[in-house]
């Protein structure tokens, strides 16, 4: 039985998240506040947490920078009232994986941890399969029906971020620092010309990409339509 911690200082709100996902088949964990919430974290090291940023005595952002500071790595969707693109960006950035802002569905959020969670069980592989392609690691080669498409190395490795984070929200200042390291002079609008040519190569459609999505203002998510749910 895998476990989600919900951090939610809203008492109505926060009954209905445990209820929902009791319902699922997970053992919940509830925090009111951002030090119960952290100290439930560190101490039951639950699969998922669902992390509202408004919190009494110490805040989501914070919480989520801590729990990353302690090397833990499982998924985080933010729960925030914001709509502003900064404070989304923040979290992201603090080590959020995603987001979701209210009012939302219920519906939709247990769709988005299940398919965390079930991405979560899958080791640590070499190739990935997403459409008719196929991405080999150790041979530094993508296949679409066998046949090889040429990638420069960049947009190797930036394919190669992608899938390894599947479904997860990703800011341009992730990708560059993953993809391109701290030490590059890389503008916001580099990344999205080889985000264009990576899409150019992958999608048929590059207008209106199945793989590679844009989240406006904020970067982008790679979750083709079979992982979605």
């Amino acid at each position: 039985m895998e476990t989600v911690l919900i951090v939610e200082d809203d008492p109505t709100m926060l009954r209905a998240l445990k209820d929902n996902f009791e319902f699922k088949g997970y053992k919940v964990v509830v925090a009111s506040d951002g030090e119960e919430g952290l100290n439930a974290a560190l101490n039951a090291k639950p699969d998922l947490i669902i992390l509202d940023i408004m919190l009494p005595k110490i805040n989501g952002y914070e919480v989520c920078r801590l729990i990353r500071q302690e090397k833990l790595e499982m998924p985080i969707i933010m729960l925030t009232a914001k709509g502003e693109e900064s404070d989304i960006i923040l979290g992201l950035n603090l080590g959020a994986d995603d987001y979701v802002t209210k009012p939302f569905s219920i519906k939709e959020l247990l769709a988005r941890a299940a398919a965390f969670l079930r991405r979560g069980r899958q080791s640590e592989r070499d190739v990935y399969e997403f459409g008719c392609y196929r991405l080999d690691i150790p041979a530094r080669k993508l296949t679409k029906k066998g046949k090889e498409i040429q990638l420069s190395p960049k947009e190797f490795r930036l394919l190669e971020f992608f899938v390894k984070r599947l479904g997860r929200a990703l800011t341009r200042d992730e990708i560059l620092n993953a993809v391109w390291g701290y030490d590059v002079i890389v503008t916001p609008r580099s990344i999205d010309r080889f985000v264009t040519t990576l899409r150019n190569k992958i999608e048929s459609d590059p207008h209106h990409p199945s793989f590679i999505h844009t989240i406006r203002e904020i970067g982008y998510k790679f979750e083709p339509p079979e992982s979605v749910g």
